[in-house]
């Protein structure tokens, strides 16, 4: 005997499959007859159907069966269709389903033998095309509006997030932070080059790209320097020697004149570009807090940036999560990767994570190890912090500790701390402080009964002394009585 569990967006449904050794053994005519209602209709035949009460209901169902568990209604419409348990053994039957995790957990909660191969997708396929035309309750109209409302609540369910530990927008920002660095490198050398023809010798004296905008805006037009500006540009330079510097070769200065309008137009265009030096610096604070929030042990490891880099790359924490530390290690590296795979050369030892301050410590010969050393330890801490409920930096600052000691090893050879006792170290300061946590607030909470508590306590030092005397007095007489005899 067979039958075949289909999950469809108006309910369970149960068909009885007619002839299923025959079928097992033909998998081509199933497939061959799936396609027409009426040949397909002598092999599977609906037993019974239960549908949903709500479209609440349904999603919540639905959910379920796509992670793989039982729910209370699916149970019950199991048991009350199939055979129990003890005929299930004389009967022999078998229950198909579409996915290998709930065929586990059926068979685990109702002791039901399930089997997801063979002809079993087929005779999904079938009744998933003819479902509307079985079930004579229903019509297509029905069953496909069920559908579209489902499919939408079900996307609309796996597209929310948790707004507290959201990696999306960590990976918004890190993408914005990038495109603005490039943004404001191109804007910075079209300012330069726009107003060289004016005052050249200005942008050897002021290198800085920032600084060099604001000089500009500043300035306006060099004949206008004067002794008085000297404060001015002391305090956008830092510098009395180079504000003294940019005086002096505006007056000996070999550009041409430059009309109003050109310097209108560089002056609004300066503005602009300060103005984005200015979000940019706001965006980097906001990245660092969301790296705080929802990977404070990658951030307080690598470092901001460069953890956010390798999330937007992986593309989430729980996909860097899953990733090994090899895999952790070329990330970024792709091209080079499949380059040397093709040429048979020598694969990349680092990706996004050169980027790191330790790969530029450590020596040439040592960046290949430090950088395997480093993605170990990285895979660790978004592991850590992806699957751990109250983010802490801790095991962050451990594992930073030992890539600074293993750095510390290659070069003078002293041996460093094992992962295990770090770990254990961590775990115990940790651990010290949520005690200390929660010995002040029962502190707090027993002030006011702070007096019955002494009492309390008291009373039983008293009757342990008590306890103690009687137990001496018994030794000592059982003593004499052994003494006499």
């Amino acid at each position: 005997m067979m039958f075949v569990l289909y999950e469809s967006a108006l309910g369970y449904a149960m068909f009885e499959i007619a002839e299923a050794e025959e079928i097992g053994a033909n998998e081509a005519a199933v497939q061959a007859a799936a396609v027409d209602l009426a040949k397909f209709g002598k092999v599977c035949k609906l037993k019974a159907f239960v549908p949903f009460k709500s479209a609440q209901d349904a999603l919540e169902n639905i959910n379920s069966i796509s992670e793989g568990l039982v729910t209370p209604l699916l149970k019950g419409f199991l048991e009350s269709n199939l055979p129990t348990v003890k005929k299930a053994k004389k009967a022999k039957f078998t229950l198909g389903v579409s996915d290998k995790r709930i065929g586990q957990s059926i068979k685990e909660e109702c002791e039901i033998p399930c089997d997801h191969t063979g002809v079993v997708p087929e005779l999904v396929r079938g009744i998933k095309l003819h479902f509307a035309k079985m079930n004579k309750s229903l019509t297509e109209v029905n069953v496909q509006k069920a559908q579209l409302g489902l499919g939408h609540s079900y996307s609309r369910c796996k597209v929310k997030f948790n707004v507290h530990r959201s990696d999306n927008m960590i990976m918004q920002a890190i993408c914005l932070l990038d495109q603005l660095d490039k943004d404001i490198n191109t804007f910075s050398m079209r300012i330069k080059e726009w107003y060289s023809y004016h005052f050249p010798e200005l942008s050897k004296v002021v290198p800085d790209n920032e600084e060099f905008a604001k000089v500009v805006s500043l300035i306006k037009r060099r004949s206008s320097l004067k002794k008085e500006s000297l404060e001015a540009l002391e305090a956008i330079l830092m510098d009395t020697g180079r504000a003294q510097q940019v005086i002096d070769s505006s007056k000996q200065s070999m550009g041409m004149e430059i009309s109003d309008i050109d310097l209108l137009n560089i002056d609004a265009f300066c503005d602009r570009v300060v103005a984005l030096f200015e979000y940019r610096r706001a965006l980097y604070e906001y990245l660092v807090a969301k790296m705080k929030i929802v990977a404070p042990n990658l951030a307080a490891l690598i470092g901001e940036q460069v953890g956010a880099r390798l999330i937007n790359h992986a593309g989430s924490l729980t996909n860097l999560a899953k990733y090994p530390a090899s895999t952790v290690q070329i990330l970024g590296a792709e091209k080079a990767l499949f380059r040397a795979l093709k040429t048979k050369s020598n694969t990349p030892k680092y990706g996004l994570i050169f980027h790191s301050s330790f790969i530029g410590k450590a020596g040439a010969k040592n960046k290949g190890r430090i950088s395997r050393y480093l993605a170990n330890k990285a895979s660790i801490a978004s592991r850590i912090d992806c699957f751990s409920d109250a983010p802490t930096t801790k095991f962050g600052e451990g594992l930073r500790a030992q890539v600074e000691e293993r750095l510390a090893f290659y070069e003078t050879g002293k041996a460093p701390r094992k992962n295990l006792d770090v770990m254990r170290e961590v775990i115990a300061a940790e651990a010290a402080e949520t005690e200390g946590g929660d010995g002040k607030k029962r502190k707090a909470e027993e002030g006011e009964d702070g007096d019955d508590s002494k009492k309390k306590k008291k009373k039983k030092s008293e009757k342990k002394e008590k306890k103690k005397k009687s137990e001496k007095k018994e030794k000592k007489k059982s003593k004499k009585d052994k003494g006499d005899k």
